[in-house]
């Protein structure tokens, strides 16, 4: 089997249990990126869960229509957390298939590409938590109380989740050859994980 077979990963359809068992395995993949979207799934799955509790329920009705565009979002995102795992270990294994080769050898010329696509999938991821935080700041004070500590957790999960994703982007950065480049996409994922930190904390201040 080749590496890339190897790590085209589909988590959706692995048991808690077989997951757990290769992410402790020493195996490229499952690592860090599935990590940071599992964990992103968690906290969508977290925030359905919340907001499900309230749908349909005349205490808040008031609240309905951003309750059901937040219960979208929330489908959305867990779906989107694994494709992005999914891509985040394809782009690895292309990247990881050119590290082997000589630096002179015409087959590295997609090298620089290769980098981006390492970097392009944990940046979507942080993202991703960006709009996973919007999602769960509808649910804030229009919920049940008794879920509190479940919203406290989808919220912290969000951020956990974009700062683990940003240490893909972290250890991918030196391989890009050009520094503005790599200044640009630093800068980037570095205010919108500033951003993600500083929402994340008012809103847990907030349930």
């Amino acid at each position: 089997m080749s590496l890339a077979a190897k790590m085209d990963i589909n988590l959706g359809e692995m048991q808690l249990g077989e997951y757990l068992d290769q992410l402790a395995a020493a195996v490229p993949v499952p690592g860090g990126g599935a990590v940071a979207a599992v964990t992103l799934a968690q906290a969508n799955a977290l925030g359905a869960m919340v907001v499900g509790y309230a749908l349909g329920k005349p205490k808040f009705a008031a609240h309905d229509a951003d309750h059901r565009a937040a219960h979208a979002a929330f489908e959305h995102g867990r779906r989107r957390a694994l494709e992005l795992a999914a891509q985040d270990a394809r782009a690895y294994a292309a990247l990881n298939a050119l590290w082997r080769l000589p630096k002179d050898d015409p087959a590295r010329a997609g090298f620089a590409d290769a980098v981006r696509a390492a970097i392009a999938a944990p940046e979507a991821t942080i993202e991703l938590a960006r709009d996973t935080l919007s999602a769960l700041a509808m649910l804030v004070g229009t919920t049940s109380v008794s879920l509190g500590s479940d919203l406290r957790i989808a919220i912290d999960l969000t951020a956990l989740g974009a700062r683990a994703a940003q240490e893909n982007v972290l250890i991918n950065l030196p391989s890009v050859a050009d520094l503005a480049e790599r200044a640009a996409i630093s800068t980037r994922s570095q205010q919108l994980l500033t951003t993600i930190a500083t929402s994340s904390s008012a809103l847990s201040a907030r349930v």
